[in-house]
């Protein structure tokens, strides 16, 4: 009988099932490291990446790179023989709409897996998103069987929403479509939210809206990264699934232990939700009117994902995936702190 290692639940035979695997975004922050987590188990992964730059990025990470749109023939050709496929990519604006929210969360969604079920992929997840929930008002540990509201606070979630509704008309018939949704993202190598949040706290321009003392849900990036491995290999098709570091802090313990980790100090200024919320009205409107010129400073977006509570349930995932933390929020704010800490020794 041969003897197979297991890594956070998972036998290295069940990953030969994968690969090779195909994945988008593979430049980005998710991306690169969806890339070195499947890599390290021995998967062959091949990148989509949109330029020479990112090509060489995911290289230098072990991926074979393919450059080209999502929609491009290059892809159709890149993805035969593959196994199994990770889509990524995505406009992450929470800006007002624009025409890439529609191009990439939508129709580059339908073409990519329209792709990959032609070239005979057996499993693809899509990487979504807990804002396909969002409508402005607080989420309380919902599960998957939350319906998606009536009405969006914005292009991202709207678009995000009639993503997995692509996604899941295409399953079956042999193409099995899992979809994975982390909620904010976070951890080593970020270069999304944690940047922005660095900026606005040494700008001063931060605050927290009703005191931040709502409780959040969110994701280490070495979690999301295990479940959706978890979700190619044990997911049921045409299922969703929430995936975090099932801890619930409050959203300004959470920014305040991230900040403290590049050694900036959190604000302690407030500002009540009545008032953010009329300035991104406002700061809507006059973008609209503007054409887009005018750049609102907050959208509805932004708040329905940071002002108010939002907490997941992934009893779901902890079942049908056999999922649990791979790090927990203690060990990845102390990875955090060290990768800035020896930064700062290099800088020296």
């Amino acid at each position: 009988m041969n003897e197979y290692k297991v890594v956070g639940g998972v036998r290295t035979s069940d990953r030969e099932l994968l690969s090779p695997l195909f994945l988008t975004g593979g430049s980005g922050y998710l991306g690169r490291n969806l890339i070195r987590h499947f890599v390290a188990s021995g998967v062959e992964v091949i990148a989509l990446v949109r330029s020479q730059k990112s090509a060489d990025v995911v290289r230098a990470l072990g991926a074979r790179p393919i450059v080209g749109p999502l929609s491009g023939p290059a892809v159709a050709e890149a993805m035969k023989g593959c196994r199994s496929m990770v889509h990524a990519a995505a406009h992450t604006s929470h800006g007002p709409e624009t025409p890439e929210h529609v191009a990439v969360n939508v129709e580059g969604t339908r073409a990519i897996f329209g792709a990959a079920r032609q070239a005979g992929v057996r499993r693809a997840v899509h990487v979504s998103t807990e804002s396909v929930l969002l409508d402005g008002w607080a989420l309380v540990n919902v599960d998957e069987n939350r319906a998606m509201p009536a009405r969006f606070p914005g292009a991202y979630s709207r678009t995000k929403a009639e993503a997995e509704r692509v996604v899941q008309a295409l399953n079956g018939d042999g193409f099995e479509v899992l979809i994975v949704r982390p909620r904010f993202v976070w951890g080593r190598d970020d270069t999304t939210a944690l940047p922005i949040l660095t900026a606005a706290a040494r700008s001063g321009q931060m605050a927290w809206i009703d005191g931040g003392e709502y409780l959040t849900s969110a994701t280490h990036v070495a979690n999301a990264c295990h479940g959706i491995e978890l979700a190619l290999l044990k997911g049921l098709a045409g299922e969703a699934y929430f995936i975090t570091d099932g801890e619930t802090p409050t959203f300004r313990s959470l920014v305040s232990r991230l900040l403290e980790t590049q050694g900036i100090a959190p604000p302690e200024k407030a500002v009540p939700s009545w008032l953010v919320r009329t300035i991104a009205r406002v700061g809507e409107a006059a973008a609209w009117l503007s054409g887009g010129r005018i750049k609102p400073p907050v959208t509805r977006q932004d708040l329905a994902t940071m002002a108010v509570e939002v907490t997941l349930d992934i009893t779901k995932a902890k079942r049908d995936l056999g999922y649990a933390p791979v790090i927990s929020v203690e060990e990845g704010m102390a990875e955090l702190k060290r990768l800035a800490s020896s930064k700062g020794d290099q800088q020296r």
